[in-house]
C-alpha cells in the first residue's frame, strides 16, 4: 500500500511538472493541512502560518524542475515550510542566545521525566507548547514534533549545536513547569 502512495505522489508531481492545473490542486490538497500545522507549531500565529503555507507552495511549484526525487515531495515541501517559518521568527527577532563554552557546563542534565504520560495528553501539551517563547517553541517543535535531531536543527536555525541543546533543555523544563502549573503532572 505504501508503494501505491509513493507512485501516486510521483505521478502528481510529474503532472505538475507538465503544467497540469488539476495536478497542482491535488498536490496542494494532499499536503496543505500537514504543512499548515507544521508551520503553526513553529510560528504560533495562524496568519503567519497561512502566509508560510502559500509562499511555500508558490516556491515549490515554481521550483518543481529542481525536485529530483532525492526525497519524497512531502519531505522536500516540509523543509521549505520549516525554513520559511524560521525566517518569520527571525524577522520577529526570535531570541536564541549563543552560549560560550563556559555556559554549557552550567546547564544541568535533563532529569528523568515520565514522557510516556505526557503522550496521553497530546492536545494539552501542544496548547502549552504554544505558550513558550519563540526560540524555545521552535527548537522543541522541530525536535519533538518534526523529528529533527540537534545537528539538523542547528543547521536549520543557523546556531550552534550547544545552543540547540540548551534551548531544548530549557524549553522542556519550561514546558514541564507549565504542565505542572496547569494541573498536568
Amino acid at each position: 500500500m505504501e508503494l501505491t502512495a509513493t507512485i501516486v505522489q510521483d505521478e502528481l508531481v510529474e503532472r505538475c511538472k507538465r503544467g497540469d492545473p488539476t495536478g497542482f490542486e491535488a498536490l496542494y490538497q494532499r499536503y496543505a493541512r500537514a504543512m499548515y500545522n507544521t508551520s503553526l507549531r513553529i510560528v504560533n500565529n495562524t496568519g503567519d502560518a497561512e502566509d508560510v503555507l502559500q509562499e511555500a507552495f508558490l516556491d515549490a511549484f515554481r521550483s518543481l524542475n529542481d525536485f529530483h526525487y532525492r526525497s519524497t515531495f512531502g519531505a522536500w515541501l516540509k523543509r521549505i515550510v520549516i525554513n520559511k517559518s524560521i525566517n518569520i521568527l527571525r524577522k520577529k527577532k526570535m531570541q536564541l542566545s549563543e552560549l560560550d563554552e563556559n555556559g554549557v557546563e552550567a546547564i544541568p542534565e535533563e532529569k528523568g521525566t515520565d514522557e510516556a504520560e505526557l503522550q496521553f495528553r497530546v492536545a494539552e501539551v501542544k496548547r502549552y507548547i504554544q505558550l513558550l517563547p519563540d526560540g524555545y517553541r521552535a527548537v522543541l517543535s522541530l525536535y519533538l514534533l518534526e523529528g529533527y535531531d540537534h545537528e539538523e536543527i542547528s543547521g536549520i536555525l543557523g546556531i550552534s549545536h550547544n545552543t540547540v541543546r540548551t534551548q531544548y533543555v530549557r524549553a522542556k523544563q519550561k514546558l514541564l513547569n507549565l504542565l505542572k502549573q496547569g494541573g498536568i503532572s
